[in-house]
């Protein structure tokens, strides 16, 4: 493994890993990571990347602004370290983020780049492919998406109306007065972006949802999800069903159930690494015809 210091253009550096092939590889997976996401709280990431490199794949686990709490991380431009995480990160950058990954792939050489994104992460790719039409993207892997909606339900109206309020006056950077979802220590600009600004609110449990982004896509590619998966008001095949039915390339794109697992896999990691394996070598396979 190889740690690696992403640039992103406000000069802030992301910290990702690289799990390389030996020999090198012209195939690569760059996972963008969830709230909280990070090898600690998602051990698959592991089985994935030790998977796919011993099998001639690159695999970047790629965290964004949002992987823990707090990162302390250093800004090219100002010099200066600077803390961000969970509690500050608004969700705008995520499109900055991932090209900052995408431009090292590519600055890399590598012939086929695949898309990922595990919980919101997946949302985050969404965010991106909506609104960048890349060929440097072949296929996207919408790993679990999340549920704003679902996730956000514990927010009371009291507090909705809390946060808009400071945040329509100007305390954005300010701390918000209780924990977000009763667990995220949070600013109020983030927390305003959780259950108002809808930038990651990409994904429902109803047809009749706003997929205004996910219909943008041009992409072909992939959506996995656990059966077990909490996330998706007790459906969660109908869920990933619902969700790629609004997608253009839906009927070029594959479903992976991975049965009787949840949101992170439990009991089920060298499984999933197993499927994106092949998955990824389908692809290959048809990229040579």
């Amino acid at each position: 493994m190889k740690e690696l210091k992403i640039e992103t253009k406000r000069g802030v550096l992301l910290d990702g890993v690289l799990f390389a092939a030996d020999g090198g590889a012209d195939t690569v997976l760059i996972c963008i990571t969830g709230i909280h996401g990070n090898f600690y709280s998602n051990p698959f990431y592991y089985n994935i990347g030790d998977t796919l490199s011993a099998a001639g794949i690159d695999f970047i686990y790629a965290q964004t602004n949002d992987a823990f709490g707090a990162i302390r991380t250093m800004n090219t431009h100002t010099g200066r370290e600077e803390i961000i995480g969970s509690w500050n990160e608004r969700f705008r950058l995520a499109d900055e983020d991932i090209e900052a990954y995408l431009d090292y792939a590519a600055q890399q050489g590598y012939r086929h780049i695949i898309l990922a994104g595990h919980s919101l992460g997946a949302n985050k790719v969404i965010y991106y492919l909506s609104r960048h039409h890349t060929p440097r993207v072949e296929h996207f892997l919408l790993l679990s998406p999340a549920n704003l909606d679902y996730m956000t339900a514990s927010v009371t109206p009291q507090q909705r109306e809390i946060i808009r309020q400071l945040y329509d006056r100007g305390h954005a950077a300010e701390m918000l007065p209780f924990l977000l979802m009763g667990w995220v220590e949070c600013t109020v600009g983030t927390a305003y972006d959780w259950v108002h600004s809808g930038l990651l609110n990409n994904v429902h449990t109803s047809p009749d949802g706003d997929f205004g982004q996910v219909s943008q896509i041009t992409h072909t590619g992939a959506l996995l999800i656990g059966t077990y998966d909490n996330f998706t008001d007790g459906d969660p095949s109908g869920f990933l069903r619902n969700i790629n039915s609004h997608i253009p390339t839906a009927a070029h794109n594959r479903l992976l159930f991975i049965e009787r697992t949840g949101h992170t896999y439990q009991q089920k990691h060298q499984e999933v690494a197993d499927k994106i394996l092949q998955l990824i070598r389908d692809w290959l396979e048809v990229a040579k015809q």
